[in-house]
């Protein structure tokens, strides 16, 4: 078992997995800062593409994610993310392979060569192929977060030649089950189950099999990840923009796309597609604006609360302690220690 210290601290994961974190938990309305908090993990490592974190960094990544997330569907539905373009490029030749035990299982080894927080054992019976996860970390409290995670990219990748999907859960059924039935179509989840396992029958399985198909597959997927991006990169500055205006009581989604001449849905729409949500980048601005009223100016906390769009201070209060860990008045006092 993998669990002394130096093999926790050996780089071994790519940082393109913690900014796809971070990316879902900024959707998610929630400061990737705080998420980063003790990790580790700074912005030079984030925009180096060739950097590799240490399985002591990711468990913390992951630790302070998961709790501000609080959402137990969560981990599995960032799984889903990690699609073969999530992967990486290397993982557009999965699609080439045309026999379909050997895709599943092709998939199997990438994902212990590239994301190797889990160990998965295969086994094929006739139409029906199952993968078990193993925990070779003793990962303790987050082994069932990693092993929806895990789940939910099986079925990403796995959903290019498999219709239905068994998950079993080796742990109680977390939140509400009905949010589980609903991740995807053709998805079972069962729960209190002896293993951490998905079984996948190959009939009714699809069909992408020929040089034509791949090629459909990756010109569709890259023009329009380009053509959406460009777009939606757009729409996030205009949105930064009206906030920053105002980052009061006006700035609500709706009256941000009523200026922008644009619905609410289509507004959230973009900002998903580019990898933001709207109450992450409002959250981001009244940190800012926040931070600069508390150090440089004497404006009482009450009317902070108020200029920034919240009903009272406890409100405003609590809301700053969940981006900065911190309360106003502890950041208020901590810069001017001669006041105290």
């Amino acid at each position: 078992m993998k669990n002394d210290g130096m093999a926790l601290d050996v780089p071994l994961i790519s940082v393109r997995y913690a900014r796809r974190f971070l990316r879902f938990v900024q959707k998610h309305g929630i400061n990737g800062t705080v998420v980063l908090e003790g990790s580790g993990i700074d912005g030079h490592m984030l925009d180096n593409p060739d950097a590799y974190l240490s399985m002591r960094q990711v468990q913390h990544l992951l630790h302070n994610g998961n709790r501000l997330l609080n959402d137990h569907t969560a981990p599995f539905r960032f799984g889903q993310e990690l699609d073969l373009q999530g992967h990486g490029l290397f993982g557009f030749a999965l699609l080439r392979q045309q026999d379909y035990r050997k895709l599943v299982n092709m998939v199997v080894q990438y994902l212990r060569v590239s994301l190797p927080l889990m160990d998965m054992e295969i086994h094929c019976t006739g139409e029906l192929i199952s993968i078990r996860l193993h925990d070779n970390w003793d990962l303790k409290k987050l082994k069932p977060m990693v092993a929806k995670i895990y789940m939910g990219s099986i079925h990403a990748l796995a959903s290019l030649v498999c219709r239905t999907f068994t998950f079993e859960f080796d742990f109680a059924c977390p939140g509400n089950s009905l949010a589980w039935q609903r991740l995807a179509d053709g998805v079972e989840v069962k729960f209190n189950r002896p293993h951490n396992q998905v079984l996948m029958p190959l009939s009714g399985r699809q069909a992408k099999d020929d040089d034509a198909s791949v090629a459909t597959y990756l010109a569709a997927a890259r023009s329009r990840e380009q053509i959406q991006g460009d777009n939606s990169l757009k729409v996030v500055i205009k949105v930064r923009h009206e906030i920053m205006n105002g980052p009061g009581r006006d700035s609500t989604l709706e009256r941000v796309a009523q200026k922008l001449g644009m619905s609410p849905r289509s507004v959230r729409r973009h900002l998903g597609l580019a990898g933001f949500a709207f109450s992450g980048i409002r959250n981001d601005i009244r940190e800012t604006f926040a931070s600069r009223y508390l150090l440089e100016t004497d404006m009482p906390l009450e009317k902070i609360a108020d200029q920034l769009g919240y009903s009272d201070q406890a409100s405003f209060s609590k809301a700053y302690r969940s981006w900065t860990g911190r309360t106003p008045g502890e950041v208020r006092r901590a810069s001017r220690p001669d006041r105290n």
